[in-house]
């Protein structure tokens, strides 16, 4: 049986905390085009969410990679689509739903700063800073959580829960 508790993060903490993220960038990148990339699947909520309110001029990219195999890091990164924009001397913003060991994130980050972009940032909807096992330069971070697992806003567990509006931490119960 699975089990999810009430909101830990609620619908309008989650959008307030959006829009003051969206307006740090606007104002960081004023009079800038930036390249967003929103990496799939869990930031399919939180980078349209965030993307609406960047009063920017911006290309949108997406990447979907993963380390995960149901609710457990494999440690090894599989890339499954890249980005399609080339990034050369453009600024570009990674969207991520949640960065505990930073392994994923990471990789990411070094493939394509390797493709010589302007500025390469990372905009993190939640941090989970107890789980890092790499050393991470998080320019936005939506909310700084305790090392729980969590579910819901485009978090899953093993594929469910992704579709909730908000934040709750999950506990499986057998």
């Amino acid at each position: 049986m699975m089990v999810i508790g009430k909101p830990f993060l609620t619908v309008e903490q989650i959008q307030n905390r959006v829009r003051e993220l969206a307006s740090k960038i606007s104002d960081d990148f004023s009079g800038k085009e930036i390249v967003a990339v929103g990496i799939l699947r869990g930031a399919f909520m939180f980078f349209p969410d965030i993307v609406r309110h960047i009063n920017v001029p911006m290309k949108i990219d997406f990447l979907i990679a993963s380390s995960y195999v149901k609710s457990q890091t494999t440690g090894k990164i599989a890339i499954f689509a890249d980005i399609r924009e080339d990034i050369k001397g453009k600024n570009v913003i990674l969207f991520e739903d949640i960065v505990d060991t930073g392994l994923t994130l990471k990789y990411i980050y070094d493939m394509l700063l390797s493709r010589e972009p302007a500025s390469l940032k990372i905009c993190t909807f939640l941090d989970k800073k107890a789980r890092r096992k790499v050393d991470l330069n998080i320019d936005y971070i939506g909310f700084d959580i305790p090392d729980h697992y969590v579910v819901g806003y485009g978090l899953d567990f093993e594929g469910r829960f992704r579709n909730l509006p908000y934040i709750s931490i999950f506990k499986e119960r057998i």
